[in-house]
């Protein structure tokens, strides 16, 4: 008998990393379950970009105990206006020498991590699509000789992302539609993705509030009151995260409508047509929101 070691599961995570808190709790679930070596966290592309971007989110990493993920960012994605308070803080007080000319840019980072890897690698999406566009339309380059979706059919298995509005035809939900960027981007994905793709809508985090329970000198705590939220927030994206992280939607709490997605790129809404044979599907919590609202504030809880 030969005994074949356990193969860690691969993530790459993509994200706004803007001016909601969701964000960090969600990264906070990603990197401990790195930290205690269940999953590789390959890297880290950042889809939004204000001054802070890199070294908020460099420092935040090494808070959590991980200091070599790769980072990438899309610095055509400039949100000039926005000034994050929990970027500002976290790059002052834990990474000021830092700057965004520290990252790679972000779809190259995905090619580079996706070249090398070995299969299956599975991809988290909790903000603006266009990277991951950018991704599926990308030609060969010095980084591959394969193009996006050569890479994504060799090596990616799944994607989880957080994103639309499914409880209804027609709707919009910021991430698809937030300007015209994520509209065209949040329309390539849908048509052009040749993998699986899970979504968790706007509908399903909305009512699931975390973070509320966390120790005053926490980091994630400061973060949350830095955003207002002192008294939780909205889950979107760290549910999303912990679905991504059990791998089983049915395991997760979750019921799933499978068929085919479509974003309308001039108005970011979104429709879903049910089928058997589509690649895409949904999901629909199972139980009240505790359930959820509990797994999750016991998988973040501050730590002495």
């Amino acid at each position: 008998m030969h005994n074949h070691p356990i193969t860690k599961r691969k993530f790459i995570l993509g994200t706004d990393w803007w001016t909601d808190c969701d964000d960090a709790v969600a990264i906070r679930l990603l990197a401990r379950a790195a930290k205690r070596g269940d999953i590789d966290l390959l890297g880290i592309a950042i889809n939004a970009c204000m001054e802070h971007s890199v070294a908020s989110l460099k420092g935040y990493l090494a808070s959590e105990g991980l200091t070599d993920v790769p980072l990438g960012i899309d610095l055509t994605a400039t949100n000039p206006d926005d000034h994050p308070p929990y970027q500002t803080r976290l790059a002052k007080n834990l990474c000021p020498s830092a700057s965004n000319a520290d990252a790679i840019d972000a779809l190259r980072l995905y090619r580079m991590m996706l070249a090398t890897a070995e299969a299956p690698v599975e991809i988290i999406e909790i903000g603006f699509p266009q990277v991951l566009a950018a991704l599926i339309e990308s030609l060969a380059d010095d980084v591959s000789p394969k193009t996006g979706l050569e890479l994504l059919l060799e090596k990616v298995s799944k994607f989880w992302i957080m994103a639309g509005k499914w409880d209804r035809d027609g709707e919009k939900e910021h991430n698809f539609c937030h300007n015209v960027r994520s509209r065209v981007a949040a329309e390539k994905l849908c048509r052009l993705c040749p993998v699986p793709i899970t979504f968790l809508g706007w509908e399903i985090g909305c009512e699931v509030i975390t973070g509320a329970k966390l120790a005053k000198d926490d980091v994630l705590h400061k973060i949350l009151v830095d955003h207002g939220s002192a008294n939780g927030r909205s889950s979107w994206d760290p549910m999303t995260v912990q679905l991504a992280l059990i791998g089983d939607e049915a395991a997760a709490g979750y019921d799933t409508v499978r068929g085919t997605a479509r974003v309308d790129a001039e108005t970011g809404a979104n429709y879903f047509i049910p089928s058997e044979s589509g690649s895409h599907q949904y999901v629909v919590r199972n139980f009240d929101v505790t359930y959820y609202e509990n797994a999750i504030n016991e998988a973040i809880a501050s730590r002495n």
